[in-house]
């Protein structure tokens, strides 16, 4: 990905209004409010306190509702409390409706959920490195049987490759077509499904020959970016800090999580790695690698990978702020972790440790 600008999902905070319901033509009444205030951050576990004025009125009933999902009602102005804990992450709409002599009137605000306390901070120590091709800017990074299986970005230099990982040499690659760019992978049985940038394409590659066996069209998220598979769904992220769940078989939007830490939304999640029940991702341009909570987007632990490859190590002419940190590979059989960035001279096999 090449000057990727900041992109974060539309957080618009819900400006509290009301509107009739059908026996009262749809007119609005300004003497109805709602708290908490629009926009207000809350941590999983905390009590939401939903309180409406409204007045003159002497309702029959309130009903209130997350995300249009009913989860109580009450009489009177005392109010609601909203349970958080099983709640994802993210924005949640908080709507009340005031019914009152076979009228309504429905009135919304809205929070941001984020986890309750912040990530674990971890460091990590190289174990080994193996050689790595310096022209293959890295979008996805896979081992498995004794080699690595990497797609390759830029428009006429997109590949899928299987590469020996003792010597780093590229025993077998399927170029795409140069309009192209390609984006992260994931091995889903003896395939090979590729995501590209913003050509709104996948493909899919026959694992063991290289070869094209189709390619579907994907509607999911901004843009393609990194991808990875659990044995069940594929999660592909998109620029933000959304994590989408795909059908294996279809690749349809079959869900999703927002990925956040206790300050809020953390953007740009990349390269994607599923490791014994947990998402691996690193940020974009940064030297950060994220353990994420599939079920809840939230930020568990956090790898600063500053020095893997010294500045110091790296030719005066390296173009930096393009060919940065991006690559994280699981073999799973010999519990050992792969990573690398585009065009680095070296696959480092690493171990994360507490500090």
């Amino acid at each position: 990905m090449i000057n990727k600008k900041l992109k974060l999902p539309v957080l618009t905070a819900i400006v509290a209004s009301t509107v009739f319901g059908c026996h009262s033509g749809n007119q609005q009444d300004k003497g109805i409010s709602i708290t908490p205030e629009a926009g207000t951050l809350y941590k999983t576990g905390d009590k939401v306190a939903v309180k409406v004025a409204y007045g003159n009125i002497k309702p029959d009933s309130i009903a209130y509702l997350i995300d249009s999902v009913r989860i109580g009602s009450g009489k009177d102005s005392s109010g609601f409390f909203v349970k958080t804990d099983s709640l994802s992450l993210g924005p949640k709409t908080i709507t009340a409706k005031v019914y009152q002599g076979g009228k309504s009137q429905e009135i919304s605000t809205n929070i941001v959920l984020v986890p309750s306390k912040a990530p674990e901070e971890l460091t990590y120590k190289v174990i080994n490195k193996f050689p790595h091709d310096t022209s293959a800017y890295t979008e996805g990074l896979l081992y498995q049987d004794g080699y690595l299986y990497e797609s390759t970005g830029n428009e006429g230099h997109s590949d899928i490759r299987k590469v020996d990982l003792l010597t780093g040499k590229v025993v077998q690659r399927q170029k795409l077509e140069k309009k192209y760019f390609g984006e992260g992978s994931a091995i889903i049985g003896n395939k090979i499904v590729m995501f590209t940038y913003k050509n709104k394409v996948g493909f899919v590659f026959d694992k063991n020959t290289m070869k094209p066996l189709s390619q579907f069209v994907n509607n999911v998220g901004v843009e393609g970016w990194g991808v990875t598979f659990d044995g069940n769904k594929i999660y592909l992220d998109d620029s933000t800090n959304r994590i989408w769940f795909l059908d294996k078989n279809t690749y349809r939007q079959i869900g999703f999580i927002d990925v956040y830490d206790e300050k809020g939304p953390v953007s740009e999640v990349n390269e994607l790695e599923y490791i014994d029940g947990k998402l691996y991702s690193n940020v974009y341009t940064t030297d950060m690698i994220l353990v994420i909570n599939p079920k809840t987007g939230a930020v568990m632990q956090r790898v600063n990978m500053a020095n893997l490859w010294p500045e110091a190590q790296r030719p005066a002419d390296f173009d930096g702020s393009n060919n940065v940190l991006n690559g994280i590979a699981w073999d799973a059989k010999g519990k050992r972790l792969f990573v690398t960035g585009k065009k680095w001279p070296w696959v480092y096999q690493v171990e994360f440790v507490k500090k």
